[in-house]
């Protein structure tokens, strides 16, 4: 709870001059992106993005998930976004172990499976942009006519290098 109250501040200071109460539902850009977790990535900033202008869905590795897909199919069927991209990072955590290795620390520490739990670590950055880029491609339920872009952000430099 130590943050808890520093994060209740700012709320309160964010809400006292609120100004996007009147934003519509779709992203005025019809654009969605997947990107890592990664604290030192603000995505918005990356890509030149406002409040409104986007979706962003996030998690561990900037994975083409079921979950990130089904958040793709509601963006793009419901809320009408016309194109995707793929933003990964140098120094990934997950570029530093490997699933078996995590799901044995998991057992160990909690006695419990962990057999069903992927993480989806991988080892070649690049290649896992162009392996998200595939899956979200061969989704069945994403049209063939959705342009799908995959980039590295660089964390040292603050630059996109495009992979797909």
């Amino acid at each position: 709870m130590t943050e808890l109250n520093n994060l209740l501040a700012a709320n309160e200071k964010y809400s006292s001059s609120f100004k996007f109460g009147d934003l519509q539902i779709p992203p005025s850009r019809k654009l969605a992106v997947l990107a890592c977790m990664d604290a030192r990535l603000t995505v918005e900033n990356i890509l030149g993005l406002n409040t409104g202008d986007s979706h962003i869905i996030r998690n561990a590795g900037g994975i083409a998930t079921d979950d990130a897909i089904r958040s793709l199919i509601v963006s793009h069927e419901l809320l009408g976004t016309q194109e995707f991209v793929i933003v990964n990072h140098t120094d990934c955590g997950m570029l530093t172990f490997n699933d078996e290795e995590l799901r044995k620390k998991l057992v160990s520490k909690y006695k419990v499976s962990a057999s069903s739990l992927n993480f989806y670590s991988f080892t070649d950055l690049e290649q896992n942009v162009r392996n998200q880029v595939d899956r979200i491609k061969s989704t069945p339920f994403i049209p063939e006519d959705i342009p799908v872009y995959g980039f590295v952000y660089n964390v040292k430099t603050g630059k996109l290098g495009r992979v797909v």
